[in-house]
């Protein structure tokens, strides 16, 4: 088989064994398989590999190939190139959290945020100075520096603001986002919703409900505590189990019903009173789960 068909089989991916040592033998086998390579971390548009064949053909007959190696080096150099620019400006930070645990982030305009356990958080550092964007599945409280609009975007909405601090939780059917300063903007269901200093926009299930001004000065999970105002006890069990390292058992009871209090994050046994004690339920614990039971 001739150079032409051989290289054209290997464009096609289409050799065998014995195909294969003799591609492996001709002069500019390296050149080509380092070109292949470097191209590798790319998904070029769809192309014709009998199409390009015919295009290089007239080339490749011609025995002399001292002209293609100088011509694949360069395109190997700007493929290299072109791959390092790709990887750097798409790598995104990452940061996430374990259930019990929580953590500060420090974005690169100095804007802070504190991520509450069980929650993951992503930004671009390479395009920050001209996208101030974080993707977040959780918990989070920002302080936001100001500066040009900063995004914080979830499954269930966007918020924007430009200098400011809030917090937003996006978890399983539910998303709350609470304004602590400055004015906040959200997004949901391609309507759009400000929020000043201590209101709050809390869609349950589906549904958006209205809250009371509160005048809180931030939210009360930093202090090590989690509070619900007229929340369903799902809801209240869900963010305990991301507290505690448990499981907790609820299916004899009715997990509608509403909650108004909070919990510590730093006593079980204080935790469980404070949830079971007002909705006149009972509990019992093994090593890793408890058991809620109605009086």
């Amino acid at each position: 088989m001739n150079r032409e068909e051989l290289i054209k089989k290997w464009l096609d991916h289409n050799l065998n064994t014995e195909e294969q040592k003799a591609f492996e033998q001709l002069e500019d086998y390296k050149e080509l398989i380092l070109m292949d390579t470097a191209f590798k971390d790319f998904k070029a548009p769809d192309f014709s590999i009998e199409g390009n064949f015919t295009t290089l053909k007239p080339q490749l007959k011609n025995k002399s190939t001292q002209w293609l190696k100088p011509l694949m080096r360069i395109a190997v150099v700007l493929a290299l190139g072109f791959s390092i620019y790709y990887y750097t400006t798409t790598l995104n930070t990452e940061f996430n959290t374990n259930i019990a645990h929580q953590t500060t982030i420090t974005l690169p305009d100095a804007s802070t945020i504190d991520l509450n356990s069980n929650s993951f958080l992503t930004f671009n550092k390479n395009k920050w100075s001209s996208s101030r964007e974080v993707k977040l599945n959780g918990e989070a409280f920002f302080k936001v520096a100001k500066g040009q609009k900063f995004d914080v975007i979830t499954k269930d909405g966007i918020i924007t603001v430009l200098g400011t601090q809030f917090n937003v939780k996006q978890r399983k059917s539910y998303f709350e986002v609470n304004c602590y300063e400055g004015l906040v903007a959200v997004t949901h269901n391609n309507k759009t919703v400000k929020l000043y200093p201590g209101f709050t926009f809390r869609i349950i299930d589906g549904k958006l409900l209205a809250q009371e001004k509160e005048n809180a000065a931030q939210p009360s999970w930093l202090r090590g505590e989690s509070s619900f105002k007229s929340v369903p006890l799902k809801y209240v069990i869900s963010e305990f189990e991301n507290q505690y390292s448990l499981k907790i058992d609820s299916d004899n009871i009715d997990t509608s019903r509403l909650f108004t209090g909070s919990f510590t994050h730093k006593n079980l046994d204080l935790a469980l009173q404070s949830v079971t004690i007002p909705l006149n339920l009972s509990y019992s614990k093994s090593e890793k789960s408890i058991l809620l039971k109605r009086e």
